[in-house]
Parts: C-alpha cells; structure tokens; sequence
C-alpha cells in the first residue's frame, strides 16, 4: 500500500476483518510521511501487519528513485515510532528455518535451538549439542524477505524500464482492464527477474523491454505437498486424450 493511498487501500483491506483502528491508522499515516521524509525515500509502502503475542509488527518498506533497487524495511510496534531492520541474508533464512510458531512481539526475544555438532579432538570426531540463540529480529527480517520472494506482486505497466536503466513509477497508469486483469501474465513478481534471465532470445522476442523485465506469474510451478496434483488437475486437455 502506498502512503499517497493508504487510507483509501486499508479501507479496502478491512473486509478481511484484520482492519486498524481509527487511532492507528491516523498515527500510520503521518509517520510513515516523516519515514519518507527523514530517510529521503522516493516511496513508501505500508507492507503490512505480523501479528504477535504480545504486541504486533507493524512493515513498511521505503523505495528509491530505481523502483527495482533494494528495498529498507522498517518496523513498528506503535505505528508512530520506527527501526530499520538489516538486509536479509541466506545464514539468516538458514538459522530461522528452524523455529516454529507464533512472533512473541519483542524484537530482543531470543528463541532457543538444540543442533548437533561435529568436534574435533585430536583424531577423534564426535558430536556436541550445542544451543543457538536465535533473535527475534534476526527471524522478523527473514520471514518478511521470504514472503517478498514469494508473493509481493505488482501489474503489468505499473512499472517502466527507461533506455538508460533505471526503473520508474508509471504515472499514467489506471490499472488493468477487466480482461487482462484475469491472466496471470498481467502480474509480475516485485524483485529482481531470476526466470527471465534464462530465457533465449527467441522467447524474448515478443516481449517488450519497456514493460516486460521481470518474471511473470504464468510460469510459476506450485510447491509444497500436492503440487503435482494441482498441476495435473489445470492442466489443458488436447485433442484424442
């Protein structure tokens, strides 16, 4: 969500039943303008809530000028008062892996985790449980950057590829016609392309630069369990089957 449209867009969201409250949405808005302001930020862009047990993560994540540049994400536990959380890395995603359940609301919680591992003492090896602490903030930013990867989604000609690189907010777009709404090739994952960089030249024939540089969401393969099965049940008949 936008911070030029934020009110508007939660009020959309609210029909989810995980709406805000006058009160924060209120508080929302005029800090997420000073989070613009203050960090010099082209946009900013209210990711969302993480609900806890003891208090709730409030995201926003600010954009610069190249609209495809790394994103700062920040975090909130009043809406009012913001932290910059670091960029998340694999060692990061790697140690989370293993905790499960709910967020305890508090960025310094350490989680506890038992692994086994390998000690060499003189010509003998043998393994050691050892504990890890795992910080809750360290979780937060892992967790956030796996969902971005995932499904932070934007439409076709929401964004422009200029001739010297950078990319840049459309600003005559008004959204998608109902027809092209329907197809998951109007929808482009909010990252840099990994997919589209394996494509020949031939299949990139009919793509247009200026619009089409990110990978779309019609050659995404589902995972997780009963994957196959879904394919297996979208999949098109053909003729004589």
């Amino acid at each position: 969500m936008d911070e030029e449209s934020l009110l508007l867009s939660l009020e959309l969201a609210s029909g989810s039943g995980q709406g805000l409250s006058p009160d924060r949405r209120a508080s929302l808005l005029t800090s997420l303008m000073l989070v613009k302001r203050d960090y010099r930020f082209d946009r900013v862009l209210f990711w969302g809530r993480i609900l806890s047990l003891v208090a709730d993560y409030y995201i926003a994540q600010g954009l610069s000028e190249d609209q495809l540049s790394p994103r700062k994400t920040l975090y909130s536990l009043n809406c009012m008062e913001w932290s910059l959380l670091p960029p998340a890395t694999e060692e990061m995603e790697m140690q989370t892996s293993v905790v499960k359940g709910r967020f305890m609301g508090d960025p310094s919680h350490e989680y506890e985790h038992t692994e086994l591992q390998k000690v060499n003492e003189g010509e003998k090896v043998f393994e050691e449980e050892v504990v890890v602490q795992i910080k809750e903030e360290t979780r937060l930013v892992s967790i956030i950057d796996q969902i971005d990867k995932a499904v932070a989604v934007i439409p076709r000609g929401a964004l422009f590829k200029t001739p010297f690189g950078p990319i840049r907010v459309n600003r005559t777009f008004e959204g998608l016609s109902s027809s092209e709404a329907k197809k998951l090739s109007s929808y482009f994952h909010f990252r840099e392309p990994v997919e589209l960089k394996n494509k020949t030249l031939l299949e990139k024939a009919d793509l247009d630069p200026s619009l089409d540089f990110m990978d779309s969401l019609e050659h995404d393969i589902p995972k997780g369990p009963g994957a196959e099965l879904r394919l297996g049940r979208e999949r098109p008949q053909c003729a004589g089957e």
